[in-house]
C-alpha cells in the first residue's frame, strides 16, 4: 500500500490538530522510511519481480526488522516519542495519535501484503490483498479520500484552501496509478531511493497545503 497511508494522516490531523499535517505524513510511511535505508544499507532485501501480484512487482522476502510485529511497535513509539518532546501541551496524546498513526502502515500493509510481515522466527502474516487488484486500488483511493474528507471538515480551511486540498489529493491519487500501471523499479536501490524521494516530496506538499488551514474550532 502506498497513497492509501495517508488516509490516517488526514484523519489524524482532524483529530489532533496540534501536530502539523507533515509530520503526520511522515509517521504513516515512518516504517517505509526506515525500510527504504535498511534496503540502500543492505540490512534489508527486496527482489523486483514484475507480475509478481497484480498490484506490486515487490518481492518483500525479507523485512524482519522494519516491518516485523516487534521492531515496528518499537519505531512507531520512537518517532511519537520525538514528536511529544517537541510540544508542551497534550504530550501523552500527541505520542499516542503519532504512534497509532505511524503503527496504521503495519495494520494496512497486513491487509495488503502478502505473508512477508514478521512476528517471529519465521513466521509471517499478510492477507495479500495486492492479489486482486481490482479491490486494493480502490481501497487505497477510498482511504485517502475518507481521511481528506475528515480533514476538510474538522481542520478549518482558510480562503481556497479546499481548492488547493483536492487538487493534492487529486494528484496523491495520480501517482498512485502511475505506481500501478506504470514500469516496474530498474531495482531494488532505485525503489527505496524513489520512495525516500516521494515521502519527503508528499510531507513538503502536505506542510504547504496545512498553511491553507486555521486551527480555529469550527463550529
Amino acid at each position: 500500500m502506498f497513497i492509501g497511508h495517508y488516509g490516517p494522516a488526514f484523519g489524524a490531523k482532524a483529530a489532533l490538530r496540534r501536530v502539523p499535517l507533515w509530520v503526520y505524513f511522515v509517521a504513516v510511511q515512518w516504517l517505509d522510511v526506515w525500510w527504504a535505508v535498511f534496503v540502500l544499507a543492505g540490512v534489508e532485501k527486496v527482489r523486483i519481480a514484475p507480475g509478481y501480484m497484480p498490484a506490486s512487482s515487490l518481492d518483500l522476502y525479507y523485512m524482519p526488522y522494519t516491518h516485523g510485529l516487534f521492531g515496528a511497535l518499537v519505531l512507531c513509539g520512537l518517532l511519537g516519542a520525538i514528536v511529544a518532546l517537541f510540544v508542551h501541551r497534550q504530550r501523552a496524546a500527541v505520542f499516542a495519535v503519532v504512534a497509532l498513526a505511524a503503527f496504521s502502515h503495519w495494520i494496512l500493509d497486513l491487509v495488503v501484503h502478502k505473508p512477508d510481515l514478521w512476528i517471529y522466527d519465521d513466521v509471517k502474516v499478510g492477507f495479500g490483498l495486492w492479489r486482486w487488484l481490482w479491490v486494493s486500488l480502490p481501497l487505497e483511493l477510498i482511504l485517502l479520500a475518507v481521511g481528506a474528507w475528515f480533514y476538510a471538515r474538522f481542520v478549518p480551511a482558510r480562503r481556497g484552501g479546499n481548492v488547493w486540498l483536492w487538487l493534492f489529493v487529486a494528484g496523491m491519487a495520480a501517482v498512485e496509478l502511475y505506481g500501478v500501471f506504470g514500469p516496474p523499479p530498474a531495482s531494488a536501490a532505485a525503489e527505496a531511493k524513489t520512495a525516500l524521494v516521494a515521502y519527503g516530496a508528499l510531507a513538503l506538499l502536505a506542510g504547504l497545503v496545512d498553511l491553507t488551514r486555521t486551527n480555529k474550532a469550527k463550529p
